[in-house]
Formats: structure tokens, sequence, C-alpha cells
């Protein structure tokens, strides 16, 4: 799982360096819930719907919205902050 790439390809703006991806990993666990971080990921590495689906257990509906939170999340600059490095 590359989540630098994957942050790049949801945060709108991003000012700075991104983090290394243990760093990264630590931030997401600890601003998502488990089911936020879940999804994230595996959507993050390709996975289907129905796939996802079986990973958290849920409707198609709640995992579109679980996605769509965490997208929120990742932009929100407080969040931001944590994921980077200012120059």
């Amino acid at each position: 799982m590359n989540f630098t790439e994957a942050i790049e390809l949801n945060i709108d703006k991003l000012v700075g360096t991104l983090k290394d991806e243990e760093e990264l990993e630590e931030v997401l666990k600890k601003k998502f819930t488990k089911k936020e971080f879940k999804v994230f990921v595996a959507f993050s590495e390709g996975k289907s719907l129905d796939e996802v689906k079986n990973i958290v257990n849920d409707e198609d509906e709640r995992i579109n919205e679980i996605y769509k939170t965490a997208c929120k999340k990742l932009n929100q600059e407080k969040i931001k902050k944590e994921l980077v490095f200012f120059k």
C-alpha cells in the first residue's frame, strides 16, 4: 500500500512535502475510524466495491459514504498539517 500516492490523489491542495510512509500510516490510523481506514486502504489498493463489502461487512451505500467522509477528513487543514513537512 502506497500511502503517499493515495493521499496525493485524494487531497485537493497540498502545501509541503508528505512525510514517509510509516508516519503517514500512523496519522491516518489516528485520525480515521477503523472502518474509514480499512475502506480508504482497500479503495486505494484498487479493490472492487464487492471486495470492500466483504472486508468491512457493510452496504454499498454506506461504504461510499465512509470513503467520502475519509476523503473530507484528509482535506481538513489540521490533518493536512500532520501529514506534511513544511519548508
